[in-house]
């Protein structure tokens, strides 16, 4: 029998894939009991089958030990709030060693044989007397991860001005790099306040069109080609997309719209 592998979402969107080896009847939105690096941990399956990436190697990957039951989704309710708890601490404690970071979450590993602070930075930080300190407060493994302020916005969550769900919360598992490229490749006016997200960063969904944008606009010439139309020669000012048409200032400073049909030649050269 084949091995299904699964994929699991724990807190803030942090994923892994398992194997289920023993055949369990798993489906989509089932909490599971998995393999951790020293321990289990539990979280919610996303997708399953076995079909994923080709490169995956299923005897490396960690197994799917059993489907939650109540008393294991009851433990990870008491782990949310003793995560809060801990969030409190873990700041005074920054504040007691004077250190340069931002503390964003805490999680604990579903058995609690680990406890993982997340915070961003600007600089690099020497925050081993730190984890010394919280050792002792908590008797557990601590882990400190510095993280990126998009990762930081997933973990908080909250909803963009679109009015929807942040899509780092709600579907994105990975984050492309974004740049003002995207902006200008959409023909997008350059508007920091609202082009930004509540990260500080240009939004994730300026990459959801972007290929649409190209394709479309590598039909037309390019803002600031030279033209020609029926009526004489001319320099592209602005593209419509979705209209399919140019305008085209003449020798005469007179705007003309024209559709590509009307277009006599392709573009002689940029103006």
């Amino acid at each position: 029998m084949a091995t299904d592998l699964v994929e699991v979402a724990f807190k803030a969107g942090r994923i892994g894939i398992f194997a289920n080896r023993v055949g369990l009847n798993i489906k989509q939105e089932d909490y599971v009991i998995v393999e951790a690096n020293k321990g289990m941990d539990i979280g919610k399956v996303i997708q399953k089958g076995q079909l994923f990436h080709e490169d995956i190697s299923k005897e490396e990957l960690k197994n799917v030990a059993r489907l939650a039951t109540p008393s294991d989704m009851k433990k990870l309710e008491e782990n949310r709030h003793l995560e809060e708890k801990a969030v409190r601490i873990c700041k005074d404690k920054i504040v007691k060693h004077k250190l340069n970071m931002n503390l964003v979450d805490a999680e604990y590993q579903w058995d609690h044989n680990k406890l993982t602070f997340y915070f961003t930075s600007d600089q690099r930080v020497d925050f081993r007397k730190l984890v010394r300190d919280l050792a002792s407060r908590f008797h557990t493994r601590i882990e400190l991860r510095q993280i990126g302020v998009r990762d930081a916005a997933r973990h908080v969550g909250g909803y963009g001005s679109c009015g929807c769900q942040l899509c780092c919360t709600a579907f994105l598992r990975t984050f492309d790099n974004i740049t003002t490229q995207y902006v200008r490749d959409q023909l997008i006016p350059m508007n920091p306040s609202r082009l930004t997200g509540i990260c500080g960063r240009l939004k994730c969904c300026l990459a959801f069109e972007r290929d649409f944008y190209i394709d479309e606009l590598n039909k037309f010439p390019k803002v600031g080609e030279r033209v020609s139309t029926k009526h004489g020669d001319g320099v592209v000012e602005k593209v419509d997309i979705f209209n399919s048409v140019l305008y085209v200032r003449m020798a005469d400073d007179d705007i003309e719209r024209i559709t590509l049909p009307q277009l006599t030649r392709e573009p002689a050269y940029a103006y």
